[in-house]
């Protein structure tokens, strides 16, 4: 069954890229969806879950999840520095690169940021964990990403009355503005490696179980290797298509379904369609270049899944369903203000040396901190 599943996973990989080949802009699109297909798979094998790394350094002193991010975001600012250089010799003020994750930074970006960091606590993983987590068959997915289409929603009516007060003067802060390349390179690759340092003097090496033996395939992959990877895929989608990003498809869903049901949308979102990042549009076509890498994350996670064993459906509680409701709207309201979350604004924001992207890293973390005492602290129990 497994197999078969697997023929049909991959059968429906190869249609796909076959019907978007042939649409208008379909080159675009068709990579889109090879870039999925990887994303998802190297998201599933390598355990690359932001929440969940977190968690394991918080309760066990792993770092070894949260060095495999390091990782990523190390290659991913050595080629993204790269393809700046041969695209934009002169980093000017007032010029950008074109489609990167460069967002202005105020305070709604430090709100929005720790909205996040809380849901992706209370919800168990962050948007990119809750997809490919749909395609290892886990069934409160679909309840997160209800929740965060809503919390798309609520972002969208609070939107104009936060741009107008906060966003609109806001700075967009690029670090080679101000550095140049080689300064910007330098400063990233020492905070990185300042972060990498601190990690490893905490770090704990879990102890591996005892006469426990696992077929190759069904090994997970280093995080190192996942993130290296990770990043160097990250560097490849942004030179031929546009950066990582996994909310602008779920924002434009949420935009045209509240545009269609008359659901108290402002009838003009001020500058929102001006800004780089994961921002959201009213759905004209099927089909768009991040819809497609979204499909193919789902299946390129459901295909590494079933080779490994990992396809397990489960039913959740009620409590399960209510925290991941719950931390999907706080997720999807957070990335919304944000313009993006953590694959757009903090993984590829902090490869394109934004300052945005820091900022995303820090106040996430602290929302993180919290969403997971409130998850767990009050229901642990102590042995007398």
């Amino acid at each position: 069954m497994a197999f078969l599943s697997l023929v049909a996973a991959l059968c429906a990989a190869f249609l796909l890229h076959r019907h978007l080949s042939a649409l208008p802009g379909g080159r675009a699109l068709a990579l889109s969806l090879v870039f999925g297909l990887a994303f998802g798979a190297l998201l599933q094998r390598s355990r690359f879950c932001f929440y969940c790394v977190s968690r394991d350094f918080i309760e066990q002193r792993d770092a070894r999840g949260l060095l495999g991010i390091l990782a990523a975001l190390a290659v991913g600012t050595l080629g993204y520095h790269a393809v700046f250089g041969a695209f934009l010799p002169e980093p000017a003020p007032g010029r950008l690169p074109p489609g990167a994750h460069i967002g202005p930074v105020s305070v709604v970006l430090v709100g929005a940021s720790f909205t996040f960091g809380l849901g992706m606590a209370l919800a168990g993983s962050c948007i990119s964990a809750q997809l490919y987590r749909l395609g290892e068959g886990a069934l409160t997915a679909p309840i997160a990403l209800a929740g965060t289409v809503l919390g798309f929603v609520l972002g969208l009516q609070a939107w104009n009355a936060l741009y107008l007060r906060q966003i609109q003067e806001a700075p967009v802060l690029w670090l080679p503005h101000h550095l140049g390349y080689e300064g910007s390179l330098a400063v990233q690759l020492l905070g990185l490696g300042a972060l990498a340092w601190l990690l490893w003097k905490f770090h704990r090496t879990p102890e591996s179980p005892v006469g426990l033996k696992v077929a190759w395939w069904q090994r997970r992959w280093t995080p190192h290797m996942g993130g290296v990877l990770i990043g160097g895929l990250g560097v490849l989608a942004f030179l031929r298509v546009s950066p990582l990003g996994v909310t602008s498809e779920l924002g434009s869903l949420a935009r045209t379904l509240a545009d269609q049901q008359g659901w108290l949308l402002p009838s003009r979102l001020e500058g929102l369609d001006t800004f780089r990042g994961c921002v959201t549009t009213i759905k004209e076509t099927l089909w768009s270049n991040n819809g497609a890498l979204v499909v193919g994350l789902v299946l390129g996670a459901f295909a590494a899944a079933l080779i490994a064993g990992d396809f397990k459906p489960r039913w959740p509680t009620r409590q399960e369903a209510a925290r991941n409701f719950v931390g999907g709207l706080l997720m999807g309201l957070g990335s919304m203000l944000a313009l993006g979350c953590t694959v757009g604004t903090l993984l590829s924001g902090i490869m394109a040396a934004a300052v945005s992207g820091w900022v995303f890293l820090l106040c996430a973390g602290l929302g993180l901190l919290l969403g997971w005492r409130l998850r767990w602290q009050p229901w642990r129990r102590t042995n007398a």
